[in-house]
């Protein structure tokens, strides 16, 4: 098995996927590809998240870092808790995930134009790959908003 096979699964880079919530056995996957890192932005719920991630990912030695954001309510805070984690994890293979990719679309690629100069064309492109932000009120303020935070160029 091999850890493009996680729903949504998307690749920005050599170090960098996104995904939406792996099983068990693509964590494993993605550990014997060499994962250093998992960052989870989805909140616990049954429903589609494992039963313990953070002891199932730290007994496969990787790091688990979970960052909930409230799909109905991203914050600022939230994002500026993204930033200075992916800052933090800059060198490290990362796989960041949440229930379907949706949460970290969004916030990875308003991270990569603050941080990594992609335009606006290039984040809208990433997050339009997996869904479509402006069905959801909450999502097209949020993204707005972080832009004109950053000086982002529409």
């Amino acid at each position: 098995m091999s850890s493009d096979v996680i729903y949504n699964y998307k690749k920005v880079d050599e170090l960098v996927t996104t995904a939406g919530q792996p099983t068990e056995d693509q964590l494993k996957a993605a550990y014997a590809e060499g994962l250093g890192a998992i960052v989870n932005l989805a909140t616990i719920d049954p429903r589609y998240s494992l039963p313990d991630e953070r002891a199932f990912v730290k007994a496969q030695g990787i790091d688990y870092y979970h960052l909930p954001v409230d799909f109905t309510q991203p914050t600022r805070a939230d994002f500026q808790a993204f930033c200075k984690l992916m800052d933090g994890l800059q060198g490290k293979k990362v796989l960041i995930h949440c229930a379907a990719n949706y949460r970290v679309t969004a916030f990875y690629s308003l991270y990569a134009m603050a941080e990594l100069n992609w335009t606006a064309a290039v984040a809208d492109d990433f997050i339009a790959s997996i869904w479509e932000p402006s069905e959801f009120e909450a999502w097209a303020n949020f993204i707005r908003d972080i832009r004109v935070d950053i000086g982002a160029k529409s």
